[in-house]
């Protein structure tokens, strides 16, 4: 408003820019976060307009009198678009909310330790404002050792999320009853195509989920099952990244009937310091405008150079992002697991002896031997009472 004032004091009177004051309306419009402040812009403007038409003696002519509808006229579309656009910013203020909660609930935090292994997840959503889609995630501490869950479902949207939210809920489950991780692909199998069919929505017959399952022994010995997942990367030291691939694949959850989902397991003896990371496919699809796909195995080394879990899969990301050079096309999951055995599980042979061990014996004095009284007795000799 200021700028169109100016210059038109400056401007030969025979010309006039009071109809550039209609866009000052109409860019308070944009960046207003109250409702009444295009009203009171525009206003503004129209004394601003009167002023510069009086100065230029055109009060009674055409072009002011345009200009004076038109500010009118932007300031009222002005008020109608921020009362819109404002509403509409608190809806989804609102499903952020929702959304957040949801996740909060299916996606529990990742504590940074857990049992034997520090743990740190990373997830980002392909719908930037869901903040929640088909990837799936879970690690808890059972009598068996620590088992973690890493999962795709198919497709995206509400029918991802309840396949999701069923499949968690089976594992959080099953991971505590079942003695061999194959049998808690076995009970997830089982729970997926029950909540498939009782959910009914179109397409159930298409529906699938991939995911790979690793537990952590307190031995440290690591068991492996993956159904139709990309192979997790070991990182040792300063090796190169090497996937722990399996000899023999299964298909996804959903594909085979629950009763032939006999996956099998793999296991991989672990050292401390040992890092395993399990991921979606959202992370080695990500690709570059040139179409290549981000080289997972060939920058993880790199990025886990130093800090703890959380660093790194922070280090990871920014990299992916980097690779790509926009906001990922799909859900991106990653979680990291380092086997870290707390000093006292370290031996744990030498703990239980310690513990079983009898105490050794400590020499105590004798107790005093009691005092008995000698009492006469009727043949006139000395005994002990009895």
């Amino acid at each position: 408003m200021a700028l169109v004032v100016v210059l038109d004091y400056f401007t030969d009177a025979a010309v006039t820019v009071e109809p550039a004051l209609t866009a000052v309306p109409a860019l308070a419009a944009v960046v207003s976060r109250r409702t009444w402040y295009p009203l009171a812009i525009g206003a503004c403007t129209e004394a601003a307009a009167f002023l510069m038409a009086f100065h230029n003696d055109v009060l009674g002519e055409s072009v002011h009198s345009a200009t004076v509808f038109a500010i009118v006229l932007v300031a009222a579309i002005g008020w109608v678009s921020a009362t819109l656009r404002l509403r509409q910013e608190r809806l989804l203020a609102d499903a952020q909310l929702v959304a957040s909660i949801a996740r909060r609930v299916l996606l529990r935090p990742v504590p940074d330790r857990v049992g034997t292994v520090r743990a740190a997840v990373h997830y980002a959503a392909a719908a930037a404002h869901a903040r929640i889609g088909g990837d799936l995630y879970e690690v808890v501490n059972t009598r068996h050792g620590v088992r973690a869950v890493v999962g795709d479902v198919r497709g995206k949207g509400l029918g991802a999320v309840e396949t999701a939210a069923a499949v968690l809920g089976a594992f959080r489950e099953a991971a505590h009853q079942e003695a061999a991780l194959d049998r808690v692909a076995g009970w997830l199998a089982d729970s997926l195509d029950r909540a498939l069919h009782e959910n009914d929505h179109p397409g159930v017959e298409e529906e699938f989920v991939t995911l790979v399952l690793i537990g952590v022994g307190p031995d440290g010995t690591a068991e492996i099952v993956n159904c139709g997942h990309p192979a997790p990367l070991l990182l040792r030291g300063t090796e190169a990244a090497r996937p722990l691939e399996l000899a023999e694949t299964v298909p996804p959850l959903g594909v085979l009937d629950p009763a032939d989902v006999r996956p099998p397991v793999h296991r991989v003896p672990l050292i401390p310091g040992d890092r395993v990371l399990l991921f979606t496919d959202g992370v080695i699809e990500a690709r570059d405008r040139a179409g290549a796909f981000y080289p997972l195995a060939e920058r993880l080394p790199r990025c886990a150079d130093g800090g703890g879990p959380v660093d790194v899969l922070r280090r990871l990301h920014e990299d992916v992002v980097r690779h790509v050079g926009r906001q990922l096309g799909d859900d991106a999951a990653m979680l990291l697991l380092q086997y870290e055995p707390p000093p006292a599980a370290d031996h744990p042979q030498a703990a239980v002896t310690a513990v079983l061990a009898p105490p050794a014996p400590t020499s105590a004095p004798s107790p005093p031997t009691p005092t008995v009284p000698l009492v006469p007795q009727q043949n006139g000799h000395l005994s002990r009472q009895p």
